[in-house]
Formats: structure tokens, C-alpha cells, sequence
């Protein structure tokens, strides 16, 4: 058993603290006949460009991008959220970027990634949250669970820093909570 959503529409993804580490082990393990679109917020400095689409694009077999406004919601593909911007999926074709205020301190929220896809996706939504050192995600994964999504959570004793997983188990609770190469093996198992 797998717990993915069934059909699998999308994966959102968040990570602040630690995050690149750990959406290492994710994104480069996916095979490139992964199908449904992957969308991802990682905490980064609002101020200098990122490089994220760049350095995940040479590791990954799927097409990775930073996300522009209005975008068509590709399948496998990897869209990463740009600095100073919310990401948003804004229906199951389409992403958006919002330069509404922080959440949490964030902008991106993680947050404001998962409610909008829990919105768009409902029950085909697979939700996945890694380390940090905030509570951002945390009522994202309400939203999605609410929706009948489900929700992942990285063990926190795995986690570069623990507070954000433990903050989302808390207050969300979760479908899974797995280590990340558990979680790789899973997503893989679904798409061979």
C-alpha cells in the first residue's frame, strides 16, 4: 500500500531549514515517467536570485523551473517557488504568484502552497512537509487533510531540524510519517 491519492493529481512540497538536503533525496530519485506535477516551496532569502530550478535541473530526470505567473501546471515537472513570492496552484491548470504580505514570516509560504492546492486538487493531492525551524505548513496540512488529501510528514528525529514537522504533527497530524528515503521509495513504487 502506498497511501497516495488515487488518481494522483499533484504533489506539493515544503522545506525550509535543511530543505535542500533533503529535497535531494526526493527529487533526484524520481523516475522521469513520474506524471503528476511537483510543486515546491523552499524557504530563501527574499533579497538575491535563486538558484534552485538551476542546480536541481542538472540532478533531476524530470524538468525542473522556477515558477512564473499564470503558468501552465505541467505534468512531471518540478516547479520551485521564486523569491519573495507566494506560490500558489490557482486551479489544476494553472499556478500563480501573489506578493500578498508574509505568512509566518515567509514569503513563500508553505502555507499558502498547500491551501491552494488542497482547494484545486482536494482528494488527489499528496502533501508533503520536511525539516524547518518554523511552524509554516502546519495549517496547510489541515487544509489538505480536510480536503481528503493526503498529508507526509519527514520523521522528525530525521529532520535537520525538527520544528517543523513536530509543529505540523501537532496541530495536523498526518497519513505518514516516514523517513525520506521511505518516502523516495514510495513515490517511486507509484510511476514504475
Amino acid at each position: 500500500m502506498t497511501d497516495l491519492p488515487e488518481p494522483f493529481g499533484a504533489v506539493v512540497i515544503g522545506a525550509s531549514a535543511g530543505g535542500i538536503q533533503a529535497l535531494r533525496v526526493l527529487l533526484e530519485g524520481l523516475p522521469a515517467t513520474f506524471a503528476p506535477p511537483i510543486v515546491v516551496v523552499q524557504h530563501i532569502p527574499p533579497d538575491r536570485p535563486s538558484a534552485l530550478a538551476e542546480l536541481f535541473g542538472y540532478r533531476c530526470l524530470l524538468p525542473v523551473v522556477e515558477a512564473d505567473d499564470k503558468q501552465p501546471l505541467r505534468s512531471g515537472t518540478v516547479f520551485f517557488a521564486p523569491p519573495d513570492y507566494h506560490l500558489l496552484v490557482e486551479d489544476r491548470q494553472t499556478l500563480a504568484l501573489s506578493i500578498d504580505a508574509p505568512v509566518k514570516f515567509s514569503r513563500p509560504s508553505i502555507d499558502v502552497l498547500f491551501e491552494s492546492a488542497a482547494a484545486a486538487f482536494g482528494t488527489q493531492l499528496l502533501a508533503i512537509l520536511l525539516t524547518g525551524a518554523s511552524s509554516d505548513g502546519s495549517e496547510g496540512l489541515v487544509s489538505v487533510r480536510r480536503a481528503g488529501g493526503k498529508a507526509w510528514v519527514q520523521c522528525p528525529s530525521e529532520a535537520a531540524v525538527p520544528t517543523m514537522p513536530e509543529s505540523a504533527l501537532a496541530l495536523a497530524g498526518a497519513d505518514a510519517v516516514l523517513r525520506l528515503r521511505d518516502m523516495c521509495d514510495r513515490l517511486q513504487g507509484s510511476f514504475q
